[in-house]
């Protein structure tokens, strides 16, 4: 099954942040165990140990800013101990509960109702990231969001939805998004770690059915294990190792849109109202509004790293799901508000 790669049009929740969402040309590289700039909470991580992995390699040469993406429910994306959440879910529902301003800030980038944020954060799953990720993050900065371009470290704790796609940073307790587009040659700001490489960073891409069962690596034992969606480690079990112990990468070269075709962006798995049909998993492009949003975007202080290589984010072709771990359940969420238009590369 093969996933479209998609540039679309940046679309704003209802409620939500800024519009441009960060693509100024700047990305921020995030190290696992620090908290960085502009946290919503303290530290709900209680581990960032899982050693990086490679890309399966793609079997060709890879052109100029090259996209790379990973579907969400690929076997081995994800790491953790068995037994052991990598995030404390209770302390970050307490935390923000604490903070109602914060909690709505929250609320409004992740698309839920304020009171909906503690069954939002249960429902994801603590995992660990296994490879460099590109994300937006969102800051939390005189009572509103900001947003900014991030590359979060492998072994980075953060809570995914039930299509694998990373939704909260554990070490700060801020909201994740998809990446936008870079529309520059973005420099790299930020933390370093040796093995930092900007053609291996990926993005990852909603798998499209729902995940009921992680496949994840757990390195403190060296066994693969399988972790039930939205659990904290207390119901994972041994399982048989993935044919391919290391995530397949899908690498599309950036190609000029054709003619768009409007398509209404919805939360995964729902079906959006009227005609139009719904966006596919996509990598965004930012959109040029008349005017700032209330919420502008905000970028990390610099760091004196030199600019590197272009990191392109994407959507990914899929790598076909377990058949017992996954389940074509369309009961998701709300459609998120606002339409997008969008271009089938």
């Amino acid at each position: 099954m093969v996933a479209a790669v998609v540039l679309a049009v940046v679309f704003t929740r209802s409620g939500g942040g800024s519009g441009s969402a960060g693509g100024n040309g700047e990305v921020f590289l995030q190290a696992a165990a620090k908290t960085g700039p502009e946290p919503f909470t303290e530290s709900t991580a209680k581990d960032s140990s899982v050693p990086p992995v490679a890309a399966s390699p793609t079997g060709s040469s890879e052109p100029a800013n090259a996209v790379r993406g990973v579907d969400g429910s690929a076997p081995g994306l994800y790491g953790g101990t068995r037994n052991v959440s990598s995030c404390d879910v209770e302390k970050q529902v307490k935390a923000l509960q604490a903070d109602p301003t914060k909690n709505k800030v929250f609320a409004s980038v992740a698309g839920v109702p304020p009171s909906g944020v503690p069954a939002f954060l249960r429902s994801l799953t603590p995992v660990q990231l296994r490879m460099d990720t590109r994300v937006t993050n969102h800051g939390y900065r005189d009572g509103a969001a900001t947003t900014y371009q991030a590359v979060l470290q492998a072994g980075t704790a953060v809570l995914v939805d039930d299509r694998g796609v990373p939704r909260t940073r554990c070490a700060c307790g801020n909201p994740l998004t998809p990446p936008i587009a870079q529309q520059t040659t973005p420099k790299r700001t930020g933390d370093t770690w040796a093995s930092y490489n900007p053609s291996n960073v990926v993005v990852v891409a909603p798998s499209t059915t729902v995940i009921n069962i992680f496949v994840i690596y757990d390195p403190d034992h060296h066994d693969w294990i399988a972790r039930h969606r939205g659990d904290t480690g207390g119901k994972d079990h041994k399982t048989h190792p993935p044919v391919r112990p290391s995530p397949p990468v899908s690498v599309s070269p950036p190609t000029t849109p054709s003619t768009p075709s409007p398509c209404v962006s919805t939360s995964a798995g729902a079906t959006p109202s009227g005609s139009a049909s719904p966006c596919p998993p996509a990598l965004v492009t930012p959109s040029s509004p008349s005017s700032p949003s209330s919420s502008s975007p905000s970028s990390p202080p610099p760091s004196s790293e030199s600019p590197g290589e272009t990191l392109t984010p994407s959507s990914s072709a899929p790598e076909p799901p377990l058949a017992s771990d996954t389940t074509s359940d369309t009961n998701q969420s709300a459609p998120l508000s606002g339409a997008v238009v969008s271009w089938s590369v």
